[in-house]
């Protein structure tokens, strides 16, 4: 198991997901943002089913900053309630978890109690 991690975003626009890939990799939060072609989303919402396109933002990062992009990405996010899921990179390229080390910043260490 490594300490690297995937984490899943969905949003309105590609524009949406632009300034939130672009800000979480100015902010070394993020070494990669994929965004993908639109998807399309079948879910409840408010008693209702909805079925909408979006688009899915894969972002490669570290554990250890994922409570820092939760907030970011909930900062810059126009739904409610966004969709942000961390999923563990179980084992990997060498060079390309490396890769995410490097690109990234270390995460703060705890407040003193």
């Amino acid at each position: 198991m490594t300490d690297k991690v995937v984490i899943m975003v969905t949003a309105a626009s590609r524009r949406e997901c632009r300034k939130i890939a672009r800000h979480l990799v100015d902010k070394k939060l993020a070494a990669c943002v994929n965004i993908t072609q639109p998807v399309e989303s079948v879910y409840r919402w408010e008693g209702k089913i909805a079925d909408e396109k979006e688009y899915l933002m894969l972002i490669k990062s570290t554990r250890e900053l994922f409570p820092e992009i939760k907030l970011e990405i909930s900062g810059l996010h126009s739904y409610h309630t966004p969709e942000i899921i961390c999923l563990p990179i179980i084992e990997g390229s060498r060079d390309y978890l490396q890769w995410i080390s490097d690109s990234v910043k270390l995460a703060a260490p705890p407040e003193p109690a």
